[in-house]
């Protein structure tokens, strides 16, 4: 059969890594880049290729990019005293699509997880601590998914950017309970970020 052939195989196994893909979803993508003329789907192939080679993350922000730092990092007209915690570059993406956010970002790539043994050292928490500290932020908008781990990543940061004297808020749940900042509408990030509450105050 032909979803049996070990290449096949393979090359399904591959898609069924990408987020909301299934089984069929995978055999479906696997069944119409095989049937593509041979062009196209080297095309493909070697688009992922270059991207995956030439996109690499910020130093400063963490956040997906081809430049160092990043166009956002580097951008004079940026709110250079706000910064916006988030967990993944998806939700960067989302609220920049959004246009009311001005500040600056960081991508904790996850959310603490100690099931899956993922503390605060795997998201380089050190890193966020050090930049909130000599970059002089003056407010943290901590806007991590309103998930359970989600909600436990904003309490740990919480506390620990409060420790440090300066202004901490959470993006109000205009963002559904258990959803991700990426599958929210234009109107509703701008309603979570215009509602966030103070969660740390300054010293």
């Amino acid at each position: 059969m032909f979803s049996q052939l070990p290449a096949v195989e393979r090359m399904i196994n591959a898609f069924r890594r990408l987020p909301g893909v299934g089984r069929k979803s995978a055999e479906r993508y696997c069944l119409h880049l095989l049937t593509l003329p041979e062009a196209d789907a080297l095309e493909f192939s070697d688009a992922v290729r270059k991207a995956r080679e030439s996109i690499t993350w910020c130093p400063q922000c963490r956040n997906l990019t081809d430049t160092t730092p990043c166009a956002i990092c580097s951008d004079p007209r940026r709110d250079k005293g706000t910064l916006c915690v988030v967990e993944r570059p998806a939700g960067a993406m989302a609220l920049e699509k959004g246009g009311n956010y001005r500040g600056l970002y960081h991508v904790l790539h996850g959310v603490l997880n100690p099931l899956d043994g993922i503390g605060p050292d795997e998201l380089h928490i050190d890193l966020l601590l050090k930049r909130i500290v000599s970059d002089n932020f003056t407010e943290v908008i901590i806007a991590t998914n309103a998930t359970a781990e989600g909600e436990v990543t904003a309490a740990y940061l919480a506390r620990r950017i409060g420790d440090l004297g300066v202004r901490v808020t959470r993006i109000a749940h205009g963002v559904p309970m258990g959803g991700g900042l990426e599958y929210a509408d234009d109107l509703t990030l701008a309603q979570a970020l215009d509602g966030r509450s103070v969660i740390s105050r300054e010293r």
